[in-house]
């Protein structure tokens, strides 16, 4: 009995499973071709100053990189082990919605072929972000909801509340999806559960797990709003509606047809009226960002879910004369996949990646957030110079005696400089770089012992404070957006530079409180 229970369950879930190892497989064997990417540096270090909140992130992005620490080492591979994980289990999430609704294996074949192939989950599941777990967070709200639907079990309630306190410790935009939530529940039979205490018991959980976040934002005069004005300034000024949207298909493009198909599968069909909740979700998230002027991947999240009515929709809708229908599909699915795939992953270095998309006039079709078209994405500039970077600034301070880099100090403009350095510095025996970029200002020294300065990045006042200013070297690595970036050594002081020091952490202070 036991064989033919096993049988029939590996008969139900294989294709499931194995579009899940293949996910685990494509990141394993790709996850080490480049360097992390900056923003990944700095969540490391937040991991060495754990709090409940920092200048622009939730505190739980901290814990995975100790714990990825922790289990595997202080390595690339290490740091984006769990966003891979999230991927894969995203996968078996959306087999197992696919099947609960009813679907068999051609639903969950493009289901979760969507997901697999879909270019904007293989690159945030490459990258050591929030973004990766905000995503995952998304669909297991959604799973949630959905199981509650099914089931009308308002032990689910309970389930929400506890995700979604756990999703604002990881990202804060989760609250757009929050808000769709309760849009859905207004609007469809869903608000029966108004009058039952458990939906209000789960706010309250959510509210209680998010408290110590919301007590540290008070306390330190809520860096979130500064972070927020800083993105309206340098970044979300470029939004467009028409770009915007175009990317909502772009982040998609071998299987952007599924999850339109799944949106009108619970929007409009017959067959997804029990799930029409979701269509709600999506329009009411879609229409705050676009007021809000947020970022086009901040729907990210949205999309795995549609993937699974998709599917349905596929598999009920294109049958019998129109079967035919779905073996097109899937070689168009893998046609367009091998051309999105250098782009989705880091499989090609950046002069091969270049060559590539110029060979099919592809040239300059990466949008950066400073609204400009590049050569190549942001992400992979961001991903490269980082041990060239640290490498300079590593045998500058060993060629000092143990005397001189006891009054050595390090200083960077941003955080990506400081977090790389830091990371990849340790066989240098550095201390740890000093910047006012982001939660580094919270980590500052009140004073220094600066006879030797090492300077990354522009050299400001250096000349006015040391007698002798070198630069040692820049980053040459080619295509790296950091491409040029100066390494200074100073000595002989001129003045008090602890003095100086102190009056600009002091001046900076003001202003970060005063924003």
């Amino acid at each position: 009995m036991l064989k033919i229970t096993s049988s029939a369950w590996f008969r139900t879930w294989w294709l499931v499973l194995l579009f899940s190892i293949i996910k685990l497989l494509l990141h394993l064997f790709t996850n080490t071709n480049y360097e992390l990417q900056r923003d990944a540096f700095m969540y490391i270090d937040l991991g060495n100053h754990l709090a409940w909140g920092y200048h622009s992130v939730p505190p739980s992005i901290a814990v995975f990189a100790n714990i990825s620490r922790l289990l595997l080492g202080d390595t690339t591979f290490a740091i984006r082990f769990f966003p891979a994980i999230a991927g894969v289990l995203s996968i078996l999430l959306i087999g197992i919605m696919v099947r609960e609704a009813g679907g068999g294996k051609w639903a969950q074949f493009f289901a979760c072929l969507a997901f697999l192939a879909a270019p904007a989950f293989l690159r945030s599941n490459t990258l050591f972000q929030p973004v990766s777990f905000n995503q995952f967070y998304w669909l297991l709200l959604a799973f949630l909801i959905f199981r509650l639907i099914s089931t009308q079990k308002p032990f689910y309630w309970y389930l929400v509340g506890l995700v979604a306190g756990l999703a604002f410790l990881n990202k804060y935009s989760i609250v757009f999806y929050l808000f769709g939530i309760i849009v859905a529940v207004l609007l469809t039979p869903l608000r029966g559960w108004l009058r039952k205490p458990q939906t209000y018991i789960a706010m309250a959980i959510a509210g209680l797990i998010a408290l110590p976040n919301l007590i540290w934002q008070a306390n330190h005069n809520w860096p979130v709003i500064n972070h927020m004005q800083e993105l309206t300034e340098t970044q979300l000024v470029h939004f467009r509606v028409d770009v915007f949207l175009l990317e909502q298909i772009m982040m998609f493009l071998p299987v952007f047809f599924i999850w339109i198909l799944g949106l009108i599968y619970v929007a409009f069909l017959k067959d997804g009226k029990s799930y029409r909740a979701f269509a709600w979700i999506y329009i009411t998230v879609i229409l705050l960002l676009i007021i809000l002027r947020g970022k086009h991947y901040y729907t990210l999240g949205l999309y795995s879910t549609l993937f699974v009515f998709g599917g349905l929709f596929i598999e009920r809708y294109l049958r019998g004369k129109m079967g035919f229908v779905k073996y097109i599909l899937t070689l168009i699915i893998l046609l367009v996949s091998v051309v999105a795939l250098p782009m989705s992953l880091p499989i090609l270095k950046p002069e091969a990646f270049i060559q590539f998309y110029k060979s099919i006039g592809m040239e300059k079709f990466h949008r950066w957030e400073d609204g400009k078209y590049y050569d190549l994405p942001q992400d992979y500039t961001d991903m490269i110079g980082w041990e060239e970077l640290t490498g300079m600034v590593g045998e500058t301070f060993q060629k000092l005696t143990p005397e001189q880099q006891a009054k050595c100090v390090i200083m960077a403009n941003n955080y990506g400089e400081a977090g790389s350095v830091n990371f990849y510095g340790t066989r240098y025996d550095m201390p740890p770089v000093i910047s006012y970029n982001d939660s580094y200002i919270f980590w500052t020294p009140e004073s220094i012992d600066a006879e030797y300065l090492i300077k990354i990045g522009d050299s400001d006042n250096l000349e006015e404070l040391f007698s002798q200013v070198d630069i040692v070297g820049r980053i040459s690595t080619p295509h790296a957006r950091q491409e040029g970036t100066p390494v200074y050594f100073c000595a002989d002081p001129k003045t008090d530079v602890n003095l100086i020091y102190q009056e600009e952490l002091q001046n900076r202070l003001k202003r970060y409180n005063h924003d």
